[in-house]
């Protein structure tokens, strides 16, 4: 028998459409603010819809991926109470 102590994942209901669309915003947003300073000069250059076709390229798996799992795990923490790492 293993001396480790037992821990238990809290189970947390996934988010409503209303919490889901703040958590979006807040991903979205400043991904696309820092992809428009970063780029910015050379993406106005281009056609409107290229220019929206390469935003969404690197915006979407920066969200997906990078930022909404994190948000995901904070509000599992805000809801349960337990202490941030």
């Amino acid at each position: 028998m293993s001396n480790e102590p037992i821990t238990r994942t809290a189970q947390v209901s996934p988010p409503n459409k209303h919490q889901l669309a703040v958590m979006i915003w807040i991903a979205v947003f400043p991904t696309l603010t820092v992809i428009n300073l970063a780029f910015g000069d050379w993406l106005g250059t281009l056609h409107p819809v290229l220019r929206t076709f390469i935003l969404v390229t690197i915006a979407v798996p920066i969200v997906i991926y990078g930022i909404m799992p994190h948000l995901h795990r904070l509000r599992a923490r805000l809801i349960t109470g337990t202490a941030c790492s």
